[in-house]
């Protein structure tokens, strides 16, 4: 009896050591767990609109500043042919353009601010669009008025207006904000009116 009395109380012991083995284990492994948790970077960004990528690749924060730097390089050159363009036709276009772009970029700068969102213009398509824009201004500037000069100029807003158009309507249908969506149709026909005008002055309202 001794012996079996004995044998229970070892075996006794032996669940009790495993049982408080196991619970110091399973606390080790929560409480790493727990550090681990504390020492991750947080999943999400602290500005989930402006970090959110539309499915040709650019985010929110890249297409604002695209449209602000094209709204910007439209208004640069619209200024300057109410100032240096001969022909009333290309005038009263630069006038519209100058007016329309104007009101486009304030909407935009609008938009960014009421959404936290801080125009990104590291992407080269955004870069390359100041650079072109820059270039295309000093040449104007640099070239002698008259019919030439309006020439000219036209031909550069058409160009201008049809790659701006194109990037638009990619950005309009992408982009997953309603209302980003919304501002950029209405960009769309904006931009369309303003190459149909151009276009047409270019055919018919300057004489070769």
């Amino acid at each position: 009896m001794a012996i079996v009395t004995a044998a229970a109380v070892l075996a006794g012991c032996q669940r009790t050591e495993s049982s408080r083995t196991d619970t110091t284990a399973a606390g080790e492994v929560a409480r790493k767990d727990s550090l681990a948790d504390t020492t991750r970077k947080p999943a999400n960004p602290a500005n989930p609109s402006a970090a959110a990528t539309s499915n040709n690749g650019w985010t929110d924060a890249q297409i604002l500043a695209y449209t602000a730097a094209a709204d910007s390089a439209e208004i640069a050159e619209g200024r300057l042919a109410q100032r240096k363009a001969t022909n009333p036709a290309v005038k009263a276009f630069a006038r519209e353009m100058v007016t329309d772009h104007q009101a486009m970029l304030r909407e935009g700068k609008s938009f960014a601010s009421s959404n936290n969102i801080t125009p990104d213009t590291t992407k080269s398509e955004v870069t390359g669009l100041m650079k072109d824009a820059h270039d295309e201004l000093t040449d104007l500037t640099n070239k002698a008025a008259g019919k030439e000069w309006d020439g000219k100029f036209m031909d550069k807003e058409i160009d201008a207006h049809k790659a701006v158009l194109d990037k638009l309507q990619d950005f309009e249908k992408s982009t997953t904000n309603a209302k980003l969506k919304d501002m950029l149709n209405k960009a769309v026909g904006t931009v369309q009116s303003h190459l149909t005008k151009a276009q047409d002055i270019k055919d018919n309202k300057i004489k070769a």
